[in-house]
């Protein structure tokens, strides 16, 4: 569907993420299998809108998992359309409507 996909890590100040925006962008870059040059991986704080501007992204990519997801990002994407970025929202898979950021901390290996 896109030639270039950029992997945001972004601040989201109602959640408790594992580390620092930049971490957690260092360690989405090192899982990306070789080969996968036209994927990037950015840090960043503020408004998601404000960094496909900057970098001239046209389409903002979120996945719903279940309707109380469907709600809030079509919410988003008014917004975001509101702000002049289209926003593309792709249902998950069968297997992932109940994984959350919280559930995959969760399962992760502490250490």
């Amino acid at each position: 569907m896109f030639d270039r996909v950029t992997v945001l890590v972004a601040v989201n100040d109602g959640k408790q993420p594992s580390g620092t925006t930049a971490a957690r962008a260092r360690e989405i870059r090192g899982l990306l299998p070789a080969g996968w040059e036209n994927v990037a991986v950015a840090a960043w704080h503020g408004l998601t809108v404000d960094y496909c501007r900057r970098n001239g992204c046209g389409v903002i990519i979120r996945g719903v998992r279940n309707p109380a997801d469907c709600v809030h990002e079509h919410e988003l994407a008014a917004m975001n359309a509101a702000l002049g970025v289209t926003t593309l929202l792709v249902p998950s898979r069968p297997e992932l409507v109940t994984m959350s950021s919280t559930a995959v901390r969760a399962l992760r290996p502490q250490g």
